[in-house]
C-alpha cells in the first residue's frame, strides 16, 4: 500500500508512504482516491507523507509511455481530478510538508485550504526539466495565493524555494520547527476538526465564489451561505453558550 487512511477522533489523516521518493504513479493516484472514498463522518482531512521526502515527483515513465497527444491529455485528465476532488471537499484540509516537496505533492499541497511546513521544507514545480508545464493545477492554485508573477516565476524558473520564502509569498500558512513537526502539525489539524466545521465549509463556499467573481460574486452568495448555518446544531448552541457561559465555551459536533 502507497496510501494509508488513519483517523485521530474527528480527524482523518491520509499518508503518502511510497519509499523511496513517493514518487506519483497511477497506482498511488487509485489507492489516494480510494482514501477519499473512505473518508465517511471525518470532520477535517491532514495529507502527509513519510520518509526523507514529501515527494521527489512523478514516475517520468509514466511521461515516456504516451506515445500520442490523446493518450497524454487523457493521462493528464487523470491526474487533475486527485487535487480537484481534495479543493472540493466539504471539510477544512490541511498539508503538511516535513521535506523536500516537488511537482504532484505540491500541487495537492496548493488544492488543501491550508499548507503547514516545518523550517527545512523546501518547494518546487520543476516540470520544466522535461519539457512539460505542470497539469494538476499547481500554477493556477499556486497564482490564486501568490499571484501570476510569483506563479511564472516558480514554473519558468524550476528552482526550489524554502519554506520560509513561501510563508512571504501567503503559499505556506505556517512554519513550525522541524523537531516535532509531524505532531504540531496533526494537533493544528485536530484543531480544525473540533471546530465548528459547518461554518468552515460555508467559509470555503464564500471562498469560492471570491476566487471565481471576486467581492461581488462572493456578496452575492455570503448571506445564503451564512444564513443556512441556523439550520445547523453547532451554531444555536455555540450562540447559547456564549450569552450564558462567555465567549470561547462552545463546543462543535459538525452537525
Amino acid at each position: 500500500m502507497k496510501i494509508h487512511l488513519t483517523r485521530r477522533d474527528e480527524l482523518a489523516i491520509i499518508t503518502i508512504d511510497a519509499p523511496p521518493l513517493n514518487l506519483y504513479s497511477l497506482d498511488l493516484d487509485a489507492e489516494f482516491h480510494e482514501a477519499l472514498d473512505e473518508l465517511g463522518d471525518a470532520r477535517a482531512l491532514l495529507v502527509n507523507a513519510t520518509g526523507r521526502v514529501v515527494s521527489g515527483g512523478v514516475d517520468v515513465s509514466l511521461f515516456a509511455a504516451q506515445e500520442y497527444r490523446y493518450e497524454a491529455q487523457q493521462l493528464f485528465d487523470r491526474m487533475l481530478i486527485l487535487p480537484q476532488r481534495l479543493a472540493a471537499l466539504p471539510i477544512p484540509t490541511v498539508f503538511a510538508a516535513h521535506a523536500l516537496c516537488l511537482t504532484w505533492a505540491f500541487e495537492l499541497a496548493v488544492a488543501c485550504d491550508l499548507i503547514l511546513a516545518a523550517q527545512s521544507a523546501r518547494f518546487g514545480l520543476v516540470e520544466k526539466v522535461v519539457g512539460l508545464t505542470p497539469t494538476m493545477g499547481g500554477t493556477q492554485r499556486l497564482a490564486a495565493r501568490a499571484g501570476v508573477g510569483r506563479a511564472k516565476e516558480f514554473v519558468m524558473t524550476g528552482d526550489l524555494y524554502d519554506a520560509a520564502t513561501l510563508e512571504r509569498w501567503n503559499v505556506v500558512n505556517r512554519l513550525f520547527p522541524d523537531e516535532g513537526f509531524a505532531m504540531a502539525a496533526e494537533q493544528f489539524a485536530l484543531s480544525l476538526a473540533v471546530g465548528p466545521t459547518q461554518a468552515h465549509f460555508a467559509t470555503k463556499q464564500v471562498l469560492a465564489h471570491f476566487e471565481n467573481g471576486g467581492v461581488p460574486e462572493a456578496d452575492a452568495h455570503v448571506t445564503t451561505i451564512a444564513s443556512a448555518l441556523f439550520e445547523t446544531e453547532d451554531l444555536p448552541r455555540a450562540v447559547h453558550s456564549f450569552l450564558t457561559d462567555g465567549p470561547g465555551r462552545a463546543t462543535f459536533t459538525g452537525r
